[in-house]
């Protein structure tokens, strides 16, 4: 039987194995990827190693100095989420109820819309909360309420790019990948950023991809269904398996040799091994079947309508606490946009809350209680707000990017606070405006990464996240 013939290193000469040649030299290869991997743990435990000396991209990374959080949670609620309902109170809205607005939207002229639901004051700090979040607003001490949020795309393809990746149009690395990047993730054994969600997302895995950042980076997608990551459980035993793993990266690496430097080819070699030993660790992390039914009434695992969105939750707090470095957590029960109440804002944004509140403040009394808040950020918020005016004659809001509402906790971030402001009825941050640039710049300052400094060079320029914008809120910083 003939020799196999493989292209070798300097692609001038053929390299000719017999079986036995190939399966010794694999063997030293594959020794060596032991050791990066033991490398990458040893830098969990406090190992001084930088990225550049390991062959492992998602390793643990030195911030560029002390940080606040360790990891990110992002809510995200697609759609918009309306302002002057949830948690900026317009008592001026409610007295001007059904008057002509002050202001055009889109060169028409409209009525104002009073809330549907009243406010009230929670917490020691007195903080505004509307009826519809009840149970969040018993954790209101916790949340920094930015009520004066500004970006620059009033539609949900744009809005939810710009919030996601610092750009509306291009294709851009999304917050956690850039996050990753920065920083590598603290478990080997699970992806360092996982998107999460039951249904459709607007722009798909362009709000969770990596685009020009090497492919390792992007987030891995998984359902919050019972069986979150399929084909885990494999039909041969793991030493097979591995015996199989080892003959196919030798092949592997002989097929990259020679081709150049490609992210997306690397990071299909390395899922191979990650995908291996997930088999050992994310059955464990990603079932839900271990917790107490204490745990899961918290979530709301024992209603049907908080179910589905309190296993998001749960699952992003059991993914934390096993070192993943950002959980991106898409409320898109229903629709892949189940805040954009053009019209029925009663019956909709009831639902929706309905659906999140008790599931949210269970996420925020679980870290609390296990000592990861106050070094895990929580985010909370949609790509825009909605608008102070009526649209047609129904109880709906158009979209509104002007002046919009979102909030954090932990991770340094000061709570019990409100900053900045919209005008008396809500259309126009007038006080402390924070750009989407911003609050970008200021989640990766808490993470301990300076944004003017996380760069990646592509097409001849150093991108960043916040491209040439962006400032530091430090207001907010505890």
């Amino acid at each position: 039987m003939a020799s196999p013939v493989f292209n070798s290193l300097d692609g001038q000469s053929d390299l000719r194995l017999n079986r036995r040649e190939l399966l010794r030299r694999s063997g030293g290869g594959f020794g060596a990827l032991a050791l990066a991997a033991l490398m990458a743990d040893d830098s969990v435990s406090g190992a001084d190693l930088k990225a550049a000396e390991s062959d492992v991209p998602t390793m643990v990374k030195r911030p560029h100095f002390a940080a606040r959080a360790k990891r990110v949670i992002f809510l995200f609620m697609p759609g918009g989420p309306s302002q002057v309902d949830t948690f900026d109170p317009k008592p001026q809205l409610t007295k001007d109820d059904g008057k002509p607005s002050p202001k055009l939207y889109i060169g028409q002229q409209r009525n104002l819309l009073a809330s549907l639901w009243k406010f009230q004051q929670y917490g020691q700090s007195g903080l505004d909360v509307s009826e519809l979040f009840p149970h969040t607003a018993k954790r209101v001490d916790d949340l920094c309420v930015i009520r004066s949020m500004v970006t620059d795309d009033p539609n949900h393809p744009g809005g939810c790019l710009l919030m996601h990746t610092g750009e509306r149009v291009s294709s851009r690395p999304s917050l956690g990948a850039w996050v990753t990047y920065g920083l590598g993730t603290e478990n080997r054994n699970l992806p360092g950023f996982v998107a999460v969600g039951p249904g459709p997302i607007i722009e798909g895995a362009r709000q969770y991809g990596s685009s020009f950042l090497p492919a390792a980076y992007q987030g891995t997608f998984v359902s919050n269904a019972d069986q979150p990551l399929k084909n885990l459980a494999g039909t041969v035993s793991k030493e097979q398996q591995r015996r199989e793993l080892n003959a196919l990266n030798r092949l592997n690496e002989l097929h990259r040799n020679g081709r150049g430097d490609d992210s997306r080819l690397n990071a299909r070699i390395d899922s191979f091994e990650l995908a291996y030993r997930m088999q050992s660790t994310a059955p464990e992390a990603f079932s839900l079947a271990g917790e107490t039914e204490e745990t899961g009434k918290l979530y709301g695992l024992d209603q049907p309508a908080t179910e589905t969105f309190g296993k998001q939750c749960l699952l992003a707090r059991r993914l934390v606490e096993r070192g993943v470095r950002f959980v991106q957590l898409y409320h898109t029960t229903g629709g892949f946009q189940p805040w954009d109440q053009h019209s029925d804002l009663k019956a909709g944004h009831e639902k929706n809350a309905l659906a999140t509140d008790l599931p949210i403040a269970g996420l925020l009394h679980d870290l609390k209680q296990r000592g990861l808040l106050e070094d895990t950020l929580v985010i909370w918020g949609g790509e825009f707000g909605r608008t102070p005016a009526r649209e047609g004659t129904a109880n709906g809001r158009d979209h509104h990017p002007f002046g919009f509402t979102m909030w954090l906790a932990g991770g340094g971030v000061k709570g019990g606070i409100a900053h900045g402001a919209t005008d008396e009825y809500g259309w126009d941050a007038i006080e402390k405006p924070v750009h989407v640039h911003d609050l970008h710049a200021t989640i990766l300052h808490l993470l301990g990464l300076d944004h003017e400094l996380l760069t990646y060079r592509f097409a001849g320029r150093d991108f960043r996240l916040t491209d040439v914008y962006g400032n530091v809120v430090k207001e907010i910083l505890v």
